[in-house]
């Protein structure tokens, strides 16, 4: 049996083959549930303000649940709008972090959809927050492995900033197979710039995208055909990443993850760093002698989402903003109630205050209030 150290290792190294190949992700999340001690894991993204939602990747749910998270429990889940307002990359317990565990019990989710499956807690760390959606990852546990501990969350946190370069580069590539023995020629086309570099950050092999990046020398220079960035900050960024990099997977961290690459016209990009010393990667590594490839792409906008926005301006609190998208979702007091498992003089007391504080009178008034926020997101 390996021990700690030995499940890391291979488990990182699994997590960045998959970058490159998503058939890999569900032997990933199994792997990853065994190392940090949870049932269930799904990596998802969810639109913040219309309340779609799609599993990408998924180990340990049922696919009955699956779709019928996808189809309705997404939208009734009172967790909601609260994980989008943690940092991305922390680690979080959705209990009591998001909601009370008595409330997630009473709700219809917990009673309709974790009930049967006998989940009773998770932990959830965001990989990416855009004024629109928000990607997380979400390990469960079920009744025989008991709440999340110390020791749960102590894993989970190191699992997270892997899991997290990988999927940033997964879209960047757009989640398309790649052999890794012919890196260079699978990513010629890419419309994002790819560099692979040596330890040193000298340029092995560009794409098309990656030369006129650097030509125009407006956030990437390659002086002496070594990557740089013009900020400093990022400059020193990269080359650390890059000489950690050479060490192996589990040395690189956070390194590299998501630098920021400030341009001479004031646009930003991100650069995501993965590494080529391990798992099958090492074939792309060896017949370039490089030690990594950098993707680099056009960061969004830094905007708050609708309910980060609705939630700061007015002063709303976790549980009014949930009656509030509540409302939204599912329309009428009583069927709020049964919603979010609260009475219905609950709800009514938190619609009070959501009149008081917004200076709205009726439910459609509240309705367009938040539409008006999200509505500015796609002018």
């Amino acid at each position: 049996m390996m021990n700690e150290v030995e499940m890391f290792s291979d488990l990182v190294g699994d997590i960045y083959d998959a970058s490159l190949d998503s058939s890999l992700w569900s032997t990933v999340l199994q792997k990853a549930c065994s190392y940090v001690g949870g049932s269930a894991a799904t990596l998802t993204s969810q639109e913040t303000w219309r309340r779609t939602t799609q599993v990408h990747f998924t180990w340990g749910v049922d696919p009955h649940y699956r779709r019928l998270y996808e189809e309705t429990y997404h939208k009734l889940n009172p967790a909601f709008p609260t994980v989008l307002f943690f940092p991305v990359e922390e680690g979080h317990s959705i209990v009591p972090d998001c909601i009370t565990r008595e409330e997630y019990c009473r709700s219809r989710f917990g009673k309709e959809w974790l009930l049967p499956q006998c989940m009773i807690d998770g932990l959830f760390a965001n990989f990416e927050k855009s004024p629109t959606a928000c990607s997380t990852l979400i390990v469960a546990r079920k009744l025989p492995d008991g709440f999340a501990d110390d020791e749960m969350r102590r894993r989970f946190a190191l699992i997270v900033p892997h899991i997290r370069r990988a999927v940033l580069i997964g879209k960047v590539i757009d989640l398309r197979t790649v052999e890794a023995a012919a890196l260079a020629d699978s990513f010629d086309a890419l419309t994002s710039a790819m560099f692979l570099v040596d330890e040193s950050g000298r340029i092995v092999h560009a794409n098309v995208s990656g030369h006129s990046m650097i030509s125009q020398a407006r956030a990437l220079r390659a002086p002496s055909g070594r990557l740089g960035a013009i900020d400093e900050e990022a400059d020193q960024a990269l080359l650390d990443s890059f000489s950690a990099a050479a060490r192996g997977d589990a040395a690189l961290g956070k390194k590299g993850i998501a630098v920021t690459l400030k341009a001479l016209d004031e646009e930003r990009y991100l650069a995501h760093v993965l590494p080529l010393t391990s798992g099958s990667r090492r074939k792309a590594g060896a017949s370039y002698a490089a030690v990594a490839t950098v993707f680099v792409r056009k960061a969004e906008l830094d905007l708050p989402s609708p309910p980060e926005a609705v939630a700061e301006a007015f002063g709303l609190t976790p549980a009014e903003l949930r009656v509030l998208f509540a409302i939204i979702e599912v329309g009428s007091v009583p069927e709020v109630s049964q919603v979010l498992g609260i009475s219905e003089a609950t709800v009514k007391t938190h619609l009070r205050h959501l009149f008081e504080k917004t200076n709205t009178h009726r439910q459609a008034e509240l309705v367009k209030l938040v539409a008006g926020y999200a509505n500015a997101l796609f002018r």
